[in-house]
């Protein structure tokens, strides 16, 4: 057979290829569209509404907060597929399809944890009165912010940070929502909180290059394989177990990037959610008559371990005076007896409705806020260790917590599969700019099996770490910061000018997306 046959043959079989795989995602696609579109409709069929403005407003909120996750894919999601499409492991449609996949399996398995920890940044009015024209303004102005933002950079091919743009989003309207009211008392963003997501944003980078870094020197060591470590012949797919290794990697990193990445968009649904229908997601609906029976004698528990600690002390206005300890983290004499009586309040409206999934929908915020509020005041207590409670009221406390947690903090499985299918179609969309970035323009020679692999690993171990802890990380800082301690250690050399652009990217990302969100928080607020 001549040569210009078999790369026709070749050229006809990836075309099929393409066909095929994308035939697949479509079929996905239009499956979870269906499932999303059913399920939203069923919790919102009891929901009674005297105007369609809710729908309207829940409608526009859900195409631009998914509309934020198909820009994520262009960027972090384009990370994952970068080395094996680099090394020839899996054709770009395959390797797409691949990891999209993998990023649907990781946001439905996540728990949650990372989209509430940046939520808690806010504000906790704008948390508790989302539905409100300063709720609506918080939404779009974060989310808009974080899409102008990462088009920009995906634009120009630079792997910006979802996750660090949306936080600075976050920062942004914190900052103005005290500016605006500086005399009232408002309060602006956690400081507290606002390092610990810092901290993971800023040392896993240095993470990613030093351990990539070393993980290369040490498979050189051990790993007598030349092949590992040269260029891959052009077109031509690497040896067997090199080539599992690569998409087991591959696999690794979106699945870690599903779990933790995905649950960003989850949190602000969720707020989406909550402030346009409250009577349909305020409060879980799958917290049955059995399980509330649980959560009352656990409410009466925590009445009576706040007890020991009140002081005989009493509280005017409980709601008032909780809000006002975690707003600005000093306990006062009034704070514990607000607690028992907030808590009190809890228990009987759940005990009088029967299940939590049964309270009335004319109670539904009040309750769903008062539950909200009390357990960001046991968070920071866990926190400062004030009060010093015992071992065993800690225990019983923050088992109370976890109870009201479960009732307010959840994500339903249609939105972790709409966030999913963003993020998915996103990198089907807009992977090549990033990928490109990460293959050719990080070193100043061709990404090597050895030199993905390390990468890949890397970041897989870092995010799933993250992920454990409630961390948010960003999978474009770590995979480009492996990626480039990879060629740092391998002598490779590096593109010093896009080494700057990433940087650049990276200092300026905070500063620009809280002056976006900033501005147009104020802006909205204005508006609505």
């Amino acid at each position: 057979m001549s040569e210009l046959s078999v790369s026709q043959s070749s050229a006809a079989r990836a075309a099929l290829g393409r066909k095929i795989s994308l035939g697949v995602f479509a079929l996905f696609l239009i499956a979870g569209a269906a499932y999303v579109g059913s399920h939203l409709a069923d919790d919102l069929r009891p929901v009674q509404l005297g105007s369609t403005l809710p729908y309207v407003l829940l409608g526009v909120a859900l195409l631009i907060a998914l509309g934020f996750e198909f820009v994520n894919g262009f960027h972090d999601t384009a990370n994952a597929v970068a080395t094996v499409i680099y090394t020839h492991s899996l054709p770009p449609n395959i390797a797409v399809v691949w990891s999209g996949t993998f990023n649907f399996i990781g946001v439905l398995v996540s728990s949650g944890a990372v989209a509430f920890g940046i939520l808690q940044l806010l504000p906790v009015e704008l948390i508790l009165r989302v539905g409100s024209s300063q709720g609506f303004a918080m939404v779009f102005a974060l989310l808009i912010a974080a899409i102008i933002w990462n088009l920009g950079t995906w634009y120009f091919g630079l792997p910006s940070s979802s996750s660090h743009t949306l936080i600075g989003s976050v920062i942004g309207v914190g900052l103005m929502n005290q500016l605006m009211a500086v005399n009232t008392g408002t309060s602006g963003v956690d400081w507290n909180q606002a390092l610990n997501v810092g901290k993971s944003l800023l040392f896993s980078p240095v993470v990613g290059f030093i351990a990539s870094a070393l993980l290369l020197l040490g498979m050189k060591a051990v790993i007598k394989k030349p092949a590992l470590y040269k260029e891959p012949k052009k077109d031509a797919p690497p040896p067997f177990w090199i080539r599992c290794l690569l998409i087991l990697t591959c696999t690794g990193v979106s699945f870690a990037h599903g779990s933790n990445d995905g649950q960003k968009g989850m949190g602000l649904i969720m707020l989406i959610l909550i402030g346009t229908v409250p009577t349909a997601f305020a409060l879980n609906k799958a917290v049955d008559a059995n399980q509330t029976q649980t959560f009352v004698a656990i409410a009466h528990t925590a009445s009576d371990t706040f007890a020991k600690y009140a002081n005989n002390g009493t509280s005017a206005n409980p709601r008032a005076d909780v809000e006002a300890y975690v707003q600005t983290h000093q306990l006062t004499p009034t704070t514990v007896p607000a607690l028992r009586a907030l808590t009190d309040k809890i228990g009987e409206d759940i005990s009088k409705s029967g299940a939590v999934s049964s309270v009335p929908q004319s109670n539904v915020n009040n309750v769903r806020n008062d539950m909200y509020i009390v357990s960001e005041a046991l968070r920071l207590m866990d926190k400062a260790k004030d009060p010093a409670f015992s071992e065993t009221d800690h225990a019983a406390l923050m088992n109370y917590k976890k109870t009201l947690d479960h009732s307010t903090k959840f994500i339903p499985t249609w939105v972790k599969v709409a966030v999913a299918l963003a993020l998915g179609l996103g990198t089907m969309v807009g992977w090549k700019r990033i990928v490109v970035t990460v293959g050719e323009k990080i070193g100043k020679e061709h990404l090597t099996y050895g030199q993905g692999a390390s990468a890949e690993l890397i970041a897989m171990a870092t995010i799933g770490a993250a992920d454990m802890y409630g961390l948010p990380v960003s999978t474009t800082h770590v995979l480009s910061s492996g990626v480039a301690g990879t060629m740092a250690a391998n002598g490779s050399g590096l593109q010093w000018s896009t080494v700057r652009s990433l940087l650049l990217a990276w200092i300026l990302t905070l500063p620009v997306s809280i002056a976006l969100s900033a501005g147009l928080f104020w802006l909205f607020s204005k508006l609505f």
